[in-house]
């Protein structure tokens, strides 16, 4: 009699996606409400200067961008609707530059973890081009190191959704994309 293996109750594995598209308190609201998004962590990433504070990066010399780390279930969502996402979150065509913000940390970048994610970033962008009037800028680069930010700066929407920037930024594009269809309107 041959016994079979117990079955387990594992939780699916995760994988990472990292992006910047502006200010990274909108990018993480937006993500925070896709089903399969497990966790969304606002930091930098795409620089040279380890470990840098908010402070920093602000002031454009750390080569870093905000971006945000995904943690996400593929059997619930693929990287390519995120990617799909990323495109309708944000303007890529602007660069350095997302509405008010603007300066190197605030460009729209795609740090990819292995090949297979290059190749479906660089696929996306080639099909989300179509649908702009001028070039996307974004960037496509691997990701070498990414450090989460000060933790004031993390599930900030949530935490403040009453603040001035939360009410005439953030809430405006969650609207816009809850009426498109890009994200649900509630997770």
């Amino acid at each position: 009699m041959n016994a079979q293996p117990a079955p387990t109750n594992a939780p699916p594995k995760l994988q990472i996606a990292t992006f910047g598209g502006g200010c990274f308190w909108c990018a993480e609201a937006v993500f925070q409400r896709i089903p399969g998004v497990k966790s969304v962590t606002s930091g930098f990433a795409g620089g040279s200067t380890p470990n840098p504070s908010y402070q920093e990066v602000c002031t454009g010399l750390t080569g870093h961008a905000e971006v945000i780390q995904i943690q996400f279930d593929p059997s619930v969502i693929s990287y390519e609707k995120l990617l799909e996402i990323f495109w309708e979150a944000h303007d890529p065509t602007t660069l350095n530059r997302q509405g008010a913000d603007s300066g190197t940390q605030y460009r729209s970048i795609i740090l990819y973890s292995d090949a297979a994610q290059k190749a479906a970033a660089e696929k996306s962008m080639a099909g989300a081009a179509a649908h702009f009037s001028r070039p996307i800028v974004t960037q496509i680069v691997p990701l070498h190191q990414f450090y989460p930010a000060e933790d004031y700066h993390r599930n900030y929407y949530n935490r403040h959704s009453n603040e001035h920037y939360c009410q005439v930024v953030i809430g405006p594009k969650l609207r816009k994309l809850i009426n498109q269809g890009v994200i649900p309107q509630d997770k």
